[in-house]
């Protein structure tokens, strides 16, 4: 076993109090609102697409955010980091095509089998021998290249739905002035508080119908396995976890001064998605943007707090997800795409930094490039295709770099 040792002493209750502060609380709130509108609304498509029944989604959508909140609160507290799982989107869009030809139950089969994959990488300590040895400019580029688009798509707000993005906007710049003001009130903060000023004048929230509070029944589905499904889900499914989530994730907590467990990432990984899969839950990862959002701003060492936070908020979610679900999709899309984009904002100009300002830099240009384009082959995502078309460009081309890399 190659698991990384824990971070002890772990804190205790007086210093997780003490550890409590109003930005990390902040950030975790804006990263929650993240994770519950547009992946999830990734989900229902997919689910609605492949032809699953409110009842299967209200299971994945279970599994997807309590059961990884679980794993979030405890893995962050021992390792004293955020630490924040939840599902792979990129293999959410990988699973659409599938069900158009396999049963939920065979494809349910392939997360167990991608599951079981993921947790023998991880305890044989692979992933975090390769890991040490990809160039952290071509990764970076990558998580660049994926970032891009909550950047791109609030400067759409602003032309889409001005009267909501801009006044948010202004709202980040004027409170990111001064310092002093920033500490006490966190920009994000006032910019969701201007951003829902914004939705009631405008009057732009839908009306929500046949609200229910009960708490979700998850389903328990007994699991098919299919050559046909495993040829054609579980490497992809495990590629988009390693290259397209969980190396975000990493770049982004190694940048703001992190070191993250590789090896028990991927075993939670693996872990995580067989126990999900048993409610119907495609695999879970470390996420990228998420752990970006709790990790920008405040103290480093009290950053796990962020991560409890939204962990907690994601178990509260998911025990309520057909209600909480339909009143964050009722919300303008630029309300979202401008909360998500400031949020990243910083975590985006530091990719570019890290990817354009040294060494490698003609095969982290490739790689963004490529990420971009966002160009799927043999159903494996861009982000994945982006480091091997990098690290190929670097290989060939800046040969040298690699010689001054330790071993």
């Amino acid at each position: 076993m190659q698991l990384e040792p824990l971070n002890r002493p772990f804190p205790t209750i007086k210093e997780f109090l003490n550890d409590i502060s109003f930005v990390h609380v902040s950030n975790a709130v804006i990263a929650f609102l993240f994770a519950a509108t547009a992946p999830v609304a990734i989900i229902l498509g997919v689910a609605t697409k492949g032809g699953l029944n409110e009842t299967h989604i209200a299971s994945w959508i279970f599994a997807a955010f309590v059961l990884n909140g679980i794993f979030g609160i405890i893995i962050s507290l021992i390792y004293r980091q955020p630490l924040v799982f939840f599902w792979t989107i990129s293999g959410t869009v990988l699973v659409g095509p599938a069900l158009e030809h396999l049963s939920f139950q065979e494809v349910i089969g392939a997360f167990y089998g991608t599951g079981f994959l993921l947790f023998f990488l991880g305890l044989s300590g692979w992933v975090g021998k390769i890991m040490v040895r990809l160039p952290m400019p071509i990764i970076m580029a990558m998580v660049a290249g994926v970032f891009l688009n909550f950047g791109l798509d609030w400067i759409k707000a602003m032309g889409q739905a001005p009267w909501i993005a801009i006044p948010m906007t202004l709202g980040f710049v004027m409170l990111s002035f001064n310092h002093s003001l920033a500490r006490r009130l966190p920009p994000m903060i006032g910019v969701l508080v201007i951003g829902v000023i914004s939705v009631t004048l405008t009057e732009t929230f839908k009306p929500v119908s046949d609200l229910s509070f009960a708490i979700i029944a998850p389903t328990v589905y007994t699991p098919v396995f299919s050559w046909g499904a495993m040829f054609e889900l579980v490497i992809p499914l495990a590629v988009t976890v390693l290259a397209a989530q969980n190396a975000q994730g990493i770049a982004v907590l190694t940048e703001r001064g992190h070191t993250p467990p590789v090896n028990t990432i991927t075993t939670i990984c693996g872990a995580g998605s067989i126990i999900t899969a048993t409610f119907g839950a495609v695999s879970t990862c470390l996420t990228g943007p998420v752990n970006a959002i709790l990790s920008s701003s405040g103290e480093n060492k009290q950053h796990y707090i962020a991560a409890f936070v939204i962990c907690l908020l994601a178990i509260i979610f998911g025990c309520y997800a057909p209600l909480v679900t339909k009143i964050m999709l009722a919300t303008p899309p630029a309300f979202i795409s401008t909360l998500a984009g400031l949020a990243l904002l910083r975590v985006l100009q530091t990719s570019f930094v890290v990817s354009f300002g040294g060494n490698f830099s003609l095969g982290a240009l490739v790689t963004f490039l490529v990420t971009i384009a966002d160009q799927t082959i043999f159903n494996i995502g861009a982000p994945f295709w982006g480091l091997v078309f990098g690290l190929t460009t670097s290989w060939l081309l800046e040969r040298q770099f690699f010689k001054s890399m330790a071993p």
